[in-house]
């Protein structure tokens, strides 16, 4: 790829920010033992450094839910991927997620984990784009709310390209 991408968010705040809701989330579940649910392909970056920072027992699993393939625009068509490895039934759920926009597919995820009797359920992305809601979803745990860009970077991609940058940034034309 041969895009310009522009730095929005540096590693620096990313790190310091994750910290922050870290160390957060630990007081909210202290001795309580947290099953976190990342949302794969991207969210496993932000959910590796996260859970680095949390006190309390973790257990985890993944879960792959698509909207978007290869293009810049939420398809609006939800689709399972991966599910769950593990029953959630009660247990005390964090969903670990990348970036919460339309609202759509969260919301869809989060009624099928409900239907599955969890003790709880929060959801805590890196990034959220207000502006962009079109369902209303309960955000527990916010990284950096950001204007409505296209954004790349630790862990969100562009047809698969660019997660591996250590920052969040903007493609360019």
């Amino acid at each position: 790829m041969k895009d310009k991408v522009k730095e929005l968010i540096p590693e620096a705040e990313i790190t310091k920010r994750i910290r922050e809701l870290g160390e957060q989330i630990s007081k909210d579940y202290a001795g309580k033992e947290l099953h976190v649910i990342c949302i794969l392909k991207g969210g496993v970056f932000f959910m590796c450094e996260l859970v680095k920072h949390i006190t309390v027992p973790v257990t985890h699993d993944f879960m792959s839910v698509s909207s978007y393939g290869d293009g810049t625009v939420s398809s609006g068509r939800i689709k399972i991927v991966k599910d769950l490895d593990d029953s959630i039934q009660e247990k005390d759920v964090l969903i670990v997620e990348d970036i919460v926009d339309s609202g759509r597919t969260l919301h869809h995820l989060l009624q099928l984990l409900r239907a599955r009797n969890p003790k709880s359920i929060r959801l805590c992305t890196l990034l959220d784009k207000p502006d962009r809601r079109e369902v209303e979803i309960p955000v527990d745990y916010t990284g950096f709310s950001i204007p409505d860009l296209f954004v790349v970077g630790y862990g969100l991609d562009y047809a698969q390209h660019y997660r591996n940058l250590p920052y969040v940034g903007v493609v360019e034309a």
